[in-house]
């Protein structure tokens, strides 16, 4: 049995699509100290995110296989973005990213019975667009409640694709999971038909 360690809608629906039979459920790890922790230690966000999703899976725990998962998003002068706090927070947060290239990168983590089996990473670059204050008004007007929990203030599913000039990298990773490798160490193990 797999079990996904993700409320992520995005997550769930492209397992589902690649036709991988799992449960889900809440990772028990309260995020917000272990990234507070985490970042003590001072790792890169692509570590960072590594990490995180290893410890949601460690969190979980169970027999079967846990996947875990995370996001960090890195901006080119190397400091990381958090979820908004408020819309003037996702406001400012759009206004830094803009006119410049950012790095998403996107973590996965299989454990069974409290043992690391695999690490993955995928990392993106988006360029965004530089953005004019009218249109980043009516995007938050138009957008806010559906990405108030997105870190940089955008979802790429969305309208939040006109942000953006280039895009290097997985649309995958973008939506939350390195999902090719991750499907490929299933198939190792044999939890997916190869």
């Amino acid at each position: 049995m797999i079990l996904l360690a993700s409320q992520s809608a995005a997550r769930k629906s492209m397992l589902e699509a690649a036709g991988l039979s799992f449960r889900t459920s809440s990772s028990p790890l309260d995020e917000e100290a272990a990234k507070l922790r985490l970042r003590g230690e001072g790792p890169g966000a692509r570590d960072l995110a590594l990490r995180l999703a290893e410890a949601k899976a460690l969190a979980l725990g169970g027999s079967g296989l846990v996947i875990g998962a995370d996001q960090t998003l890195e901006r080119d002068d190397g400091t990381m973005l958090d979820k908004p706090a408020s819309r003037e927070d996702a406001r400012a947060q759009l206004r830094a990213l803009s006119g410049r290239t950012h790095y998403l990168h996107a973590a996965a983590a299989v454990v069974r019975d409290g043992e690391t089996l695999w690490r993955g990473v995928e990392t993106v670059a988006l360029t965004m667009r530089p953005l004019g204050e009218a249109f980043l008004e009516s995007y938050l007007d138009v957008e806010y409640e559906a990405i108030r929990w997105c870190v940089g203030g955008y979802r790429i599913e969305g309208p939040g694709v006109q942000l953006f000039s280039r895009i290097e990298g997985s649309h995958f990773a973008i939506l939350g999971l390195p999902l090719l490798p991750l499907l490929a160490f299933l198939r190792e193990t044999g939890a997916l038909p190869a």
